[in-house]
């Protein structure tokens, strides 16, 4: 028996695999992802831009979701690969774990001072100082808003503008991170004198209650929950009245099940806000961008210009530019101009 020849290429050893294999590859790696990722892939749908892509996504995206939604695999997902989340360390329960905000359950709370805005009586605030660095976060909502508010604050003076959006992440889910947690850290790293928060577009999740168990959105105990966790973020912001915190709600969206989620969360903010009016500004974006329900198009400069993004969610950069406006009203409210 003649020695192979080495100059051509030897057929690999071991089994050799056929093409019906690797097609069951391929089904076996989709139902993973359906099964851990389905609510992923019809989130990311709902963002794209209307068009064929975004048919074809949430076509799969959908009935993909909402076989996640039935099983718990998803969840375990999220806290399996939150290692994976550029926020290290800001997973897991820090709103269980953080000394609560409001009064106990079935305590009556005092009313202080700080539940009044000044303004709103009448009265002379004290100033609270120097604006010199003001911290935009949020979820995908503060994007562009904060590049907006960078650029118009570069250009009136020296104030520093910290930018840290966390794209995909909500109050009500904390799988990946924990907003109570990074809002210890980010007053702790950045001691803001201001800071913008524009976040709500991925809430909707199962919230734990005092006692046990769990309220599904959208009624009294959910919102309560919420309204709790948004309260205490609050607190931690507004720096023990050094800060000002200048909250925007969620402007209402086009479709029809999100906007039960978001009237739910706005009228949370609202709650969550009371005992810190003197330090908390919640600025309605719905007057500005849906008065009547949702819209693409509102006037400004004088005609009807677009002003939300393709997904029917999100601000585009002019809407971000009208919301710029508020925010920068507000602050001149309270730090003069």
């Amino acid at each position: 028996m003649s020695a192979p020849d080495l100059t051509v290429p030897q057929p690999p050893r071991g089994r050799r695999l056929r093409a019906r294999d690797a097609v069951l590859v391929v089904i076996a790696v989709a139902a993973l992802l359906i099964l851990f990722e389905g609510s992923s892939i019809r989130s990311a749908g709902e963002e794209m831009d209307r068009g064929i892509a975004r048919t074809i996504v949430l076509a799969v995206g959908e009935p993909a979701g909402w076989v996640a939604d039935l099983l718990p695999f998803d969840d375990a997902a999220d806290e399996a690969l939150g290692f994976l989340s550029p926020a290290s360390g800001l997973e897991g329960t820090g709103f269980d774990s953080a000394t609560p905000a409001g009064p106990a359950a079935g305590a009556v709370g005092a009313v202080t001072p700080e539940s009044f805005d000044p303004a709103e009586l009448g009265a002379d605030a004290a100033p609270p100082g120097e604006l010199s660095k003001v911290l935009v976060t949020g979820d995908s909502l503060s994007m562009p808003l904060d590049t907006e508010l960078a650029r118009r604050l570069a250009d009136s003076g020296d104030v520093e503008v910290v930018r840290d959006p966390h794209v995909g992440t909500g109050i009500s889910k904390s799988g990946v991170v924990d907003w109570a947690q990074l809002s210890r850290r980010q007053v702790a790293d950045e001691q803001p004198d201001a800071v913008v928060v524009f976040i709500g577009a991925n809430e909707g999740f199962p919230l734990p209650l005092a006692g046990e168990g769990e309220a599904e959105c959208c009624g009294p105990d959910w919102a309560a929950a919420y309204a709790e966790r948004a309260r205490r973020m609050m607190d931690t912001y507004r720096r023990d009245g050094a800060a000002r915190v200048y909250w925007l709600t969620v402007p209402t969206p086009r479709d029809g099940s999100r906007q039960e989620i978001t009237r739910t969360v706005n009228a949370a903010l609202e709650v969550a806000s009371q005992p810190f009016r003197a330090h908390v500004r919640v600025l309605d974006t719905v007057a500005t961008f849906a008065p009547d329900g949702y819209r693409d198009a509102i006037e400004v400069d004088g005609r009807k210009q677009i002003v939300r993004e393709g997904d029917g969610i999100h601000l585009n950069a002019l809407g971000a530019e009208v919301a710029a406006d508020s925010v920068l009203d507000a602050i001149r409210r309270d730090f003069g101009s």
